[in-house]
């Protein structure tokens, strides 16, 4: 079975601990539990969603926003460059 990883409670996303490929079961450790179905092949070190995001969603890590959704993302989906805009280090803000 696929490894992620949850590193806070308030975490919306889980780090892949394992490649994983699309249909495989992930199980949830460190602070979440539970599995979800992975969406899309995701690798190593990347993060799936595992709360279910409305496009304009702060993405947590850490406990921590690292960026916000530009999509909605589902249960299970790669969370990645492709819908989630970085906040950090944009100039404008």
């Amino acid at each position: 079975m696929t490894r992620a990883i949850v590193l806070n409670p308030n975490d919306n996303v889980a780090t892949l601990i394992d490649d994983a490929a699309a249909g495989a079961e992930a199980e949830l450790t460190g602070e979440g539990s539970g599995t979800i179905t992975i969406l899309a092949d995701i690798p190593y070190g990347h993060k799936c969603a595992v709360v279910a995001l409305k496009s304009g969603t702060d993405i947590l890590k850490y406990g921590q926003v690292i960026g916000r959704a530009t999509a909605d993302i589902a249960v299970g989906d790669h969370v990645h460059i492709h819908n989630v805009e970085a906040l950090r280090a944009r100039g404008d803000r």
